[in-house]
């Protein structure tokens, strides 16, 4: 039989991490899945991913299958079986079609360490695949108390641990309080489900905010940008706020300058010890895009008077 090298099918060196292993088998999933690709061998391609992803994605695997590499395809070499190995009988409870005669070669269904009983015997069970998801959500949502309802996909398998396809899981997730961009949490037993009796995998979620139109984040502390025209800046108004939860009343005092920040105590968002960050109002004075001849009467007027040089520091 034909050695597999499922290092060179995900496309990634003998050193990759598992995190480099994921992300390559995902990439080639999207790819060949008979569901959406239109090339010819998709099918076979889809399943060789797989397969490579059953071995590497599983630490006590993969461990196998580096010692037995050793052995395997070497110089163009058909593959042998190294010394001391073990028959596994044609592949056991892996036989079915989705898997290699290699695949099965190696890992039939007495499990156990190849190299005359030195590993373990491998429970009959075997554990769920984990499934990662990136969730986006709003700044409105961290303050909320209902839960928010997601859709994704779980890998299916069969009795003897084979992947069978994909089905479509829902659940209502409550964001926790605190959660900030890039945070990842973990749904213990949300995900694929295990086979023989093994555990669900989890589900892990890396949370995204989604950008907002009017706020900027810092921390836990919020941004709104003010405009103001610059009479509004110079004699000082009253403008509408918004925040999360609705508008309030800002006083802007006279004098006010351009990038000033002003803060509004407890209105932004929530840490982990479910305080309140700060919402900072920044002023931005705005000049009129467009001006008659009366209102540039009045400008002159104005730098008559005022005798103001914004440019003073320049000549310290």
């Amino acid at each position: 039989m034909d050695f597999k090298d499922y290092y060179k099918i995900l496309g990634v060196e003998a050193t990759a991490d598992e995190k480099a292993i994921k992300a390559a088998y995902r990439k080639l999933a999207r790819k060949y899945h008979p569901d959406v690709s239109k090339e010819r061998d998709a099918e076979e391609k889809f399943k060789e991913a797989n397969e490579a992803y059953e071995v590497l994605g599983d630490a006590q695997k993969r461990a196998e299958y580096d010692e037995i590499r050793k052995y395997g395809g070497q110089h163009g070499r058909p593959f042998q079986a190294p010394p001391g190995w073990e028959s596994r009988g044609g592949g056991g409870g892996f036989e079915g079609g989705d898997f290699s005669d290699f695949f099965s070669s190696i890992f039939g269904a007495r499990g156990g360490n190849p190299f005359g009983g030195r590993g373990q015997q491998r429970s009959a069970g075997r554990r769920g695949q984990d499934v990662e998801l990136e969730l986006a959500i709003f700044l409105e949502e961290t303050l909320s108390k209902e839960s928010k309802q997601i859709s994704f996909q779980v890998p299916q398998t069969n009795g003897a641990g084979q992947r069978t396809g994909f089905t479509t899981k829902t659940l209502n997730v409550k964001i926790p309080a605190g959660v900030t961009d890039g945070e990842r949490i973990r749904l213990k037993g949300q995900g694929a489900p295990g086979s023989g009796g093994g555990a669900n995998g989890d589900l892990f979620l890396t949370i995204r905010m989604a950008p907002h139109p009017l706020f900027d984040v810092e921390g836990h502390d919020l941004i709104v940008t003010v405009p103001l025209a610059p009479w509004e800046a110079a004699l000082g108004t009253k403008v509408e706020v918004p925040t999360l939860e609705g508008k309030i009343n800002l006083t802007i005092r006279p004098d006010s300058q351009s990038g000033q920040r002003l803060r509004v105590k407890g209105m932004g968002l929530v840490n982990k010890q479910g305080e309140r960050g700060n919402l900072y109002a920044q002023l931005k004075v705005v000049m009129p895009t467009t001006s008659n001849e009366a209102a540039r009467e009045l400008w002159t007027k104005l730098s008559e008077k005022a005798a103001f040089n914004p440019r003073a520091q320049w000549s310290k």
